[in-house]
């Protein structure tokens, strides 16, 4: 049995941790159940802190029970479960937050901010600790904060939620512990509009599952659903002065723009979602306006009603499960330009720093040239007019309609613009992604990443959702 030894600073000193899956025995460690820890995590666009919240019984343990240490090296963030000297790695897993994408806002220069989170691991049967790492300036995990938990202690509660919620399960493969199990959850729905909730689980879910590579792997997943109804229809959309109040509090307008549809209200999502096991966590939006969301091993949403809420909700769970970058870059959004002098973390873009050595580059044939040509000039100008009749559109409060015709042209005539070109259907280094227009470079001229074009992951995504 091989172990690998890595050495990490902790504040107090060097210590070293075993990282392999193999080493940790579950039975060993950890009971059947799963502990949560909830915390604030506050600061600005250059600080950050974190203070414990809650620490709850949140359920059966749903996760894996062999694969405890995550080797992945995705997410902005990461955390780790040791015994109490430091020495046993136990459990970690990467994530990304909401806060750790509001710290790119211009707003976290102005202001501080607080945003609740949780993270959820099998309940430990000693006292354990708990640290949580971000990536430096050079993209490496260092810590920013260490927690000891005893699960004996009065502040750990151990008493499982009797959830109030009404769930059903839309498909059901196996055992939690031996699956992808995915609870998706609605917010905008009134109680006369379950049976269109219902439905709307299972056009979205069927589509997710007629995608490679989950098309190939339905059987590794399990589906439920919880009903949390609404006393009136819809979420609140800001931009256009529409107000709502709903259970999970989704709302359009996170970080300003538009289309980007998340909720703050993180207790909440935790304690409905606890209804059902589950690994990852979808919400739908019983809207039409066009928007979404999805952080990685955070949540997804999506407008349920919009003519391209298929795309959505699949693009948006690449994000959420994948870790998948965003490979466009002509949308509006609200992040701040970052100079870019390291590699991406995230497994579909890259910054094209050692060219020998792509992320995907067992998918790349030897003919193909790096970077890889294509007609991006062509593009850029046409996308940026697309945006432009975009905004107008929307300071028009046009009805949905209009924009869905809009996104109809856009996607016809990049298709025309793709088809032309010698490399559509190569795996190569096309510039052009994660909101930056160079100096980012994606695998395939065209994915579900990318367009609205077609509904399908490119090879290199491909690979990265089945890792």
């Amino acid at each position: 049995m091989k172990r690998l030894i890595v050495f990490i600073m902790l504040g107090f000193g060097m210590v070293s941790i075993a990282l392999s899956n193999s080493s940790v025995i579950y039975d060993q460690y950890f009971t059947g159940e799963t502990m949560r820890v909830d915390y604030f995590h506050t600061g600005t666009a250059t600080e950050e802190h974190f203070s414990v919240d809650h620490i709850l019984n949140d359920g059966a343990w749903a996760g894996s029970r062999s694969m405890l240490l995550d080797e992945l090296n995705r997410g902005l963030y990461f955390f780790k479960i040791t015994d109490t000297t430091g020495n046993i790695l136990l459990y970690s897993r990467g994530f990304a937050s909401v806060f750790g994408e509001w710290q790119t806002i211009p707003e976290a220069s102005e202001n501080w901010g607080t945003f609740h989170e949780s993270i959820r691991f099998p309940w430990p049967k000693i006292p354990v600790k708990l640290i949580i790492e971000k990536r430096d300036a050079k993209n490496n995990f260092v810590p920013l904060w260490s927690y000891i938990i005893d699960p004996k202690s009065r502040i750990v509660n151990p008493s499982v939620l009797k959830s109030p919620y009404q769930s059903f399960t839309y498909f059901e493969n196996g055992p939690a512990q031996n699956h992808v199990d995915i609870v998706i959850m609605g917010d905008g729905y009134s109680g006369e509009e379950m049976d269109k909730f219902h439905k709307d689980v299972a056009t979205l879910t069927d589509e997710l599952f007629n995608v490679e590579p989950f098309k190939s792997r339905k059987s590794d997943f399990n589906v439920r659903a919880v009903e949390t109804p609404s006393a009136t229809s819809g979420v609140n959309k800001p931009h256009p002065g529409i107000f709502n109040r709903t259970p999970l509090s989704v709302s359009y307008g996170a970080f300003d723009s538009e289309r980007y549809a998340l909720t703050y209200d993180n207790r909440t999502i935790r304690d409905v979602a606890a209804s059902v096991p589950y690994d990852y966590m979808f919400i739908l939006i019983n809207e039409r306006t066009y928007g979404g969301g999805g952080i990685f091993n955070l949540y997804s949403t999506v407008a349920a009603d919009n003519k391209f809420s298929r795309y959505i909700f699949v693009h948006e769970f690449g994000h959420s499960f994948a870790a998948l970058a965003d490979e466009f870059y002509t949308s509006d959004v609200s992040y701040q330009p970052q100079e870019i002098t390291i590699e991406p973390w995230e497994p579909n873009v890259t910054a094209l720093l050692d060219p020998e050595n792509l992320k995907w580059k067992n998918l790349v044939k030897e003919e193909t040239p790096i970077p890889t040509p294509w007609d991006k000039t062509e593009f850029d100008n046409f996308s940026y007019n697309i945006q432009k009749e975009r905004r107008a559109l929307r300071a028009a409060n046009v009805p949905e309609t209009e924009m869905e015709k809009l996104f109809e042209r856009e996607k016809q005539t990049s298709q025309e613009m793709f088809d032309k070109n010698k490399y559509k259907d190569t795996t190569g280094a096309f510039e052009g992604g994660n909101y930056m227009q160079f100096g980012i470079y994606r695998s395939a001229l065209d994915c579900i990443m990318f367009t609205r074009n077609k509904q399908a992951f490119c090879p290199a995504c491909r690979q990265a959702i089945s890792e």
